[in-house]
């Protein structure tokens, strides 16, 4: 049977993947071991003054939208491996969560004036320029904590940690191999 020309408003959600979801793997396995320090009451006020908001006024640091999470400024996961930031308020900043899939692990500097589905420059945000000074502002805030896991960690609960992470990288892909040939089978079966 031929296929039949596509309409051009219509695109086919692309088939699910198992293995292709390592890199979340990975995030999870480095952010379930990143330490976590609570901000005072005090800290949060202080932050948003820095990026020019208030208490009750808080809304996305990279397009001005409706907050909906905070994110990591700087990444705690960049090529498979934990930088050594941790997840405290002087690496926080409120967003939306447009910004916060569109940015991902990239440094923000480079994402927010990228071409990259969702950024503020693809989105021509007005005001980019002053959220870009302020969040210049917030890096010069605060010194972010910065740990080096490798040195911390015992040797072997550390190398334990990443084999488990191997393990079931492996697992998942053995498993992406095994739906392949379940799809070929339901899919013939149409």
């Amino acid at each position: 049977m031929k296929n039949p020309k596509p309409h051009p408003d219509f695109q086919l959600p692309v088939p699910g993947s198992i293995h292709g979801r390592s890199s979340t793997i990975t995030a999870a396995f480095f952010s379930a071991i990143t330490p976590v320090k609570i901000p005072s009451y005090e800290d949060v006020v202080e932050a948003l003054g820095v990026l020019e908001m208030s208490i009750g006024n808080c809304t996305c640091a990279y397009c001005g939208g409706k907050k909906t999470e905070w994110d990591h400024l700087r990444p705690i996961v960049i090529n498979k491996k934990p930088t050594g930031y941790i997840t405290e308020i002087a690496n926080l900043v409120p967003a939306c969560g447009k910004c916060n899939q569109s940015k991902g692990n990239k440094p923000w500097r480079e994402w927010i004036r990228s071409k990259a589905l969702q950024s503020p420059q693809t989105r021509s945000i007005a005001d980019l320029d002053r959220r870009f000074a302020c969040l210049e502002a917030y890096e010069r805030w605060r010194e972010p904590v910065h740990i080096d896991y490798e040195k911390i960690l015992e040797s072997s609960l550390w190398e334990k940690h990443l084999k488990n992470r191997e393990f079931l990288l492996e697992k998942m892909k053995e498993a992406q191999e095994h739906a392949k040939v379940l799809r070929k089978a339901l899919e013939e079966h149409l």
